[in-house]
Parts: C-alpha cells; structure tokens; sequence
C-alpha cells in the first residue's frame, strides 16, 4: 500500500503466483504491456497484470515498477472496494449475548 491503494503483490506460492501482481486497471494495461513486454495478464486475476518470477528480465521490470510506484505513475494503483457496513445485531431484552 501506497498513497492509500495496493499497487504491487510479491507472491510466492507457484504459479501462476509465482512473481508480482501489478494492481491496475484495464484502461492502463496496453502502455505497461508496451513498456514491459514481459508482463502478462494474469490467468486467474485478469484485471491485473502479472510478471512472473521466471521472467529474464523479472529483477529489472520489479526494480522499475517500484520505481514507477514511488514515482505516482498513474497507471499503477487501484481504489480499494468501499467495505460494507455490517448490520447492527439487535438485541431484545432477555436474549443471550
């Protein structure tokens, strides 16, 4: 979390969790798919896109996406879902806590 929204998962549990979830809209995923040819779109996430750790270029394109993080590129970011507010459990007199 960053600026108030997840932008990046470091995941290690094989894949297709095997690298780093990039948080992303689908409007920004043509221009990082540009500018990181190895990113993919995740097969089980498709709204992000995915670098996975058996990429060549895996330790450059992480190092450079944190970058762009720290950086507030605007492509890289999602608003987090509003939580839904729990309904209040009413009590009755005589009911058990």
């Amino acid at each position: 979390m960053l600026h108030g929204k997840p932008h990046l998962f470091l995941t290690t549990q094989g894949e297709p969790w095997q690298g780093v979830l990039v948080c992303t809209y689908h409007e920004h995923h043509p221009s990082l798919l540009a500018e990181f040819p190895s990113l993919q779109q995740h097969p089980v996430l498709g709204k992000w896109l995915y670098l996975p750790e058996a990429s060549e270029t895996f330790e450059r394109d992480a190092k450079r996406l944190v970058q762009l993080v720290r950086d507030n590129d605007p492509r890289l970011g999602i608003l987090p879902s509003p939580r839904k507010k729990k309904a209040a459990k009413k009590i009755r007199f005589g009911d058990k806590l």
